[in-house]
């Protein structure tokens, strides 16, 4: 089972974790990031990138985060979200989001 990106990256979009992943695996969305699951290998080099701890692996995934699993694959291929695979400075307001709680509602998903 892949890795897969949790709520914490809701409006901070942190990208250090792309640099490191060696199958270029990441997609973005407008505020958010995803891994592809078809091509994640399960190297877990991107976990300890995230300065949110927004990256778990989906066998260890809580109830809270379970959900997740299903998001990431359904956005890696949905219309819009790209392929990420440089870094890119976070989003403007990162700061104040990243201690947020609760942001699921804040995701913005293709129409």
């Amino acid at each position: 089972m892949p890795f897969i990106v949790t709520e914490p990256c809701i409006q901070c979009k942190y990208t250090d974790c792309v640099e490191v992943c060696p199958m270029d695996c990441f997609v973005e969305g407008p505020n958010f990031l995803v891994i592809d699951p078809d091509g994640c290998i399960d190297c877990s080099l991107c976990v300890p990138q995230c300065p949110v701890q927004a990256i778990v692996n989906a066998t260890e995934a809580d109830a809270a985060q379970q959900p997740y699993i299903a998001l990431n694959a359904g956005l890696a291929h949905a219309p819009g979200w790209r392929p990420i695979t440089r870094q890119q400075a976070p989003l403007s307001d990162h700061e104040y989001w990243k201690t947020v709680p609760a942001k699921a509602h804040w995701l913005q998903r293709p129409d």
